[in-house]
Formats: structure tokens, sequence, C-alpha cells
């Protein structure tokens, strides 16, 4: 059985019917996308590891229990599924999301430039953390779409399925976000100068 040629519909109904290799290929096609959208959010890669394992869990599940009707769109069905489990992790400890690649470390700081003074190295650094803190200073709805679209390489589609909202939503919240970090860092270089 090819994975890449059954679809996840095909392999949903087949784990459904109870062929439990069919779960496996959905896992493995999907792992890198899902895992990178929790991580995203929650920084810390052992509590990536622990709530992508309770994504599947819940996947599992809500799949025996007949609750996936979405049919076609298994990937974002579940990556909503990680995304709200990694928000809802965040609501509990009452901390707010950072941006991270997907190693866990700082985007920012994992950035490769080639040749650079120091003076060129404060420069990077401080306009690294003027980005930072106007991306930590959005609206959390705003600030969720901003990093699934640049810092999670997800399309405006997915990030609505995900989110659970429409597509002119979501590109509203991206605008918006966008906007007010404009405000956001005009205002740091002004109490900065």
């Amino acid at each position: 059985m090819q994975s890449l040629k059954i679809t996840d519909q095909n392999l949903v109904k087949q784990y459904v019917q109870g062929n439990e290799a069919c779960l496996e290929m959905l896992i493995n096609r999907h792992k890198n996308r899902i895992f990178t959208t929790i991580i995203l959010i929650v920084k810390d890669s052992y509590i990536a590891e622990d709530l992508f394992q309770e994504t599947f869990i819940k996947i599992i599940n809500n799949l025996k229990k007949g609750k996936y009707n979405e049919e076609g769109k298994f990937l974002p069905w579940a990556m909503r599924i990680a995304h709200n489990m990694a928000i809802d992790y965040f609501r509990k400890m009452k901390r707010m999301p950072t941006i991270t690649d997907s190693s866990g470390d700082d985007v920012f700081r994992t950035i490769k430039i080639a040749v650079e003074n120091r003076e060129e190295q404060i420069i990077r650094t401080e306009k690294e953390d003027m980005v930072r803190l106007a991306i930590n200073r959005l609206p959390e709805e705003q600030r969720q779409v901003l990093i699934l679209r640049h810092y999670g390489n997800l399309s405006f589609k997915e990030i609505a399925a995900m989110t659970d909202v429409s597509i002119n939503t979501a590109l509203g919240r991206m605008r918006y976000a966008l906007t007010n970090m404009r405000k956001i860092m005009e205002h740091t270089s002004i109490q900065t100068t």
C-alpha cells in the first residue's frame, strides 16, 4: 500500500474499519506539520512532544467514536486539534507564546549572518528584539495568524481551518497584525531614540 497514492480520506476510512497501519501512514504523512504547529506555540520541545502524543490520542479517540466528519480535510482538522491543545496548555500555564523554530530555539537567534562587525550585531539584535516585542504585544488571534503564516508556512486556507474562522477573517487578522506591528515598532523606536 503506497501511502502517497492513498488519500487521507481513504486512510481514515480504512483505519476506522480496523486497519491500524493506516493510522501510522497518516501520522507519518503529517507529523512534521502538526509538530511544527505545536512547537511554534509552546517553544519547548519536551512539552511539544507530549502535546503531539496527546493530539494523536485525541485524534484516535475522535476517529473511533465517529466524530470525524470532515471528509478530505484530515490535516486541517488534526492541526486544529493540535493548535487547540497547545493554546489550552498556555491557558493553563498562563504563559504567552513566543516565536521559535522547530528545534525550540529562538528563531531570531538562529538567523545566519555571513560576516558582521560588533556594531552590526548590536543593530541586528536590537531589530530582532523590536520585532519580537511587537509580535508578543499583538492580540492573541493576530499573533497566532502571523506566527502560523510566517513561521509555520501555512496557507490562509489552512490557518482558517485550524483556527475555525473564515479565510477572510484570517486575512483580516493578518492585515491588522501587520498594521499593529508597524504602530508598535514606530512607537517603540520613538521611545528608544
